[in-house]
């Protein structure tokens, strides 16, 4: 068992009518930014919510913040942070706004010449500026932990920063914004939440039992609720498991003591960086090659998964751990999300290629749990991507 420490600040508020107690969490004094993305919580009676909450303060809006946060509007709302001297920052949105909520928490106390050597240098950031969260969809857990994922359109770069200072100070989770959401998102937010999960468990055994199945449980529980949220998201008891399973899959507590492995989310983001494609979407192509080209080492965990998780209890250690990857698949398509790369492009040739020579360029030499996945295997598990 490895040794670890955890600590997680943020403090959360659960459950129906929560939105309205968010003011008591706000110093006072506060000056105020409120930043959201493309307008939804306009129509789904979310923004008035919060504005109601926010009355007494001295409030500045910033909207528009794109699916991926976008660095150069993010550098927008920088500028308007400092000029206007805003003293706590407030993220209503999913996890994108959330993540460029982080970025810019970090951003506005940074003493450097350039806020995207943040990202480049992976610059921990000790203390940001404060903020709090309302969560509108569930899926990264960033309403929960302190890291964040940002893209540069301009240079079709997507990277992650992170540290002790970017823990949201409070995150308000109300299920009843699920029943607002469209299929898609939904469905991304699944897809996402369980991916999460999986980067952190399947890797190999090491004895840390309690471990597994608290992962296990989030994996058994987004399983049992997706057909529900999917056929009806204003199923509250649905929408309260699912939204909390997204917080717990990324909130740190499953990964302690145990490997990581994250080298389907390197992957994945330069698909999105390269094609757009949702993030939940990349990590669904990248997976079952990934595990397929890394059987060997992964085989008696996903045989476990596969027992536990999917019910498969007949065949040998390989038998199942092949069946526990077409399960997932399987799982995936349930829920309308293809698995191939080409499904979203025609333009697959030479992606391997870039994305292998990009993790050169930046010195990424040894992903996956064992850190032994070169920019030479990247190439390979991305082309069974195609």
């Amino acid at each position: 068992m490895l040794n670890f420490e955890f600590k997680n600040p943020t403090k959360i508020l659960f459950g129906k009518g929560q939105i309205a107690n968010l003011a008591q969490e706000i110093p006072q004094d506060a000056k105020v930014m409120l930043l959201y993305g493309g307008g939804s919580i306009k129509s789904n009676g979310v923004y008035e919510q919060v504005k109601n909450a926010l009355s007494v303060f001295n409030v500045v809006e910033f909207g528009g913040i794109p699916a991926n946060p976008e660095y150069a509007i993010l550098m927008e709302a920088l500028h308007i942070i400092k000029s206007q001297g805003i003293t706590y920052m407030l993220a209503v949105g999913g996890g994108s706004v959330i993540d460029g909520v982080k970025f810019l928490s970090a951003a506005a106390l940074y003493e450097g010449d350039e806020p995207w050597d943040i990202l480049k240098k992976s610059i921990k950031t000790e203390q940001g500026l404060p903020f709090g969260t309302v969560l509108t969809l569930p899926a990264t857990g960033s309403e929960m932990n302190s890291g964040s994922v940002i893209t540069r359109k301009e240079t079709q770069e997507k990277l992650a920063m992170g540290g002790p200072g970017l823990f949201p100070v409070f995150s308000v989770l109300d299920p009843q914004v699920v029943q607002s959401i469209p299929m898609r998102q939904l469905a991304n937010g699944i897809t996402d939440a369980f991916t999460h999960v999986l980067e952190q468990y399947m890797t190999y055994p090491i004895g840390a039992l309690l471990q597994d199945r608290f992962a296990e449980s989030i994996l058994q529980t987004l399983v049992d609720v997706a057909p529900k949220i999917i056929k009806n998201s204003a199923d509250y008891e649905a929408a309260a498991n699912f939204m909390w399973s997204c917080t717990m899959a990324l909130n740190g507590l499953i990964q302690k003591g145990v490997p990581g492995d994250w080298a389907i989310h390197a992957m994945g983001h330069e698909l999105t960086a390269m094609f757009g494609i949702d993030h939940a979407r990349t990590l669904a192509v990248i997976l079952p090659g990934h595990y397929q080209y890394n059987f060997e080492a992964k085989k008696e965990k996903l045989a476990q998964y596969g027992q536990r998780v999917w019910g498969i209890n007949s065949g040998t250690t390989d038998e199942m751990a092949k069946q526990a990857i077409e399960k997932t698949v399987e799982f995936f398509h349930s829920l309308e999300i293809d698995t191939k790369l080409s499904d979203y492009t025609a333009d697959c040739e030479g992606t391997a290629e870039k994305i292998s020579q990009r993790f050169t360029d930046r010195g990424w030499l040894g992903l996956g749990e064992h850190k032994s996945l070169s920019p030479a295997d990247v190439l390979e598990i991305v082309k069974m991507s195609y």
